[in-house]
């Protein structure tokens, strides 16, 4: 599903237009971008938590070549399901 038609899916259930709930949707993924942004995580009880998350420093390969660089630290977002979500999808 892509955001075009979760916006529609969101338009039918919560009675809104399409732009109204795409604008919507984007302001949730602004709203916890800045979040994370800023360190923080993002909890929606029943459904899962965003948060940031540091990556080590490691050794990887050049796929040309072969060989060994070093991939630097990095932080990275991460999703944790909630509860709720993981019965859903079973």
């Amino acid at each position: 599903m892509r955001k075009p038609e979760l916006a529609a899916a969101i338009a039918e259930k919560a009675d809104l237009s399409k732009e109204k709930a795409a604008e919507v949707i984007t302001a949730i993924t602004d709203q916890i971008a800045k979040a994370l942004s800023e360190g923080d995580s993002v909890s929606l009880i029943g459904f899962g938590t965003f948060e940031v998350r540091q990556r080590a420093e490691r050794q990887g390969k050049n796929p040309q070549t072969g060989a060994l660089i070093t991939i630097a630290a990095a932080k990275v977002p991460a999703f944790k399901p909630g509860k709720g979500l993981k019965e859903a999808v079973q």
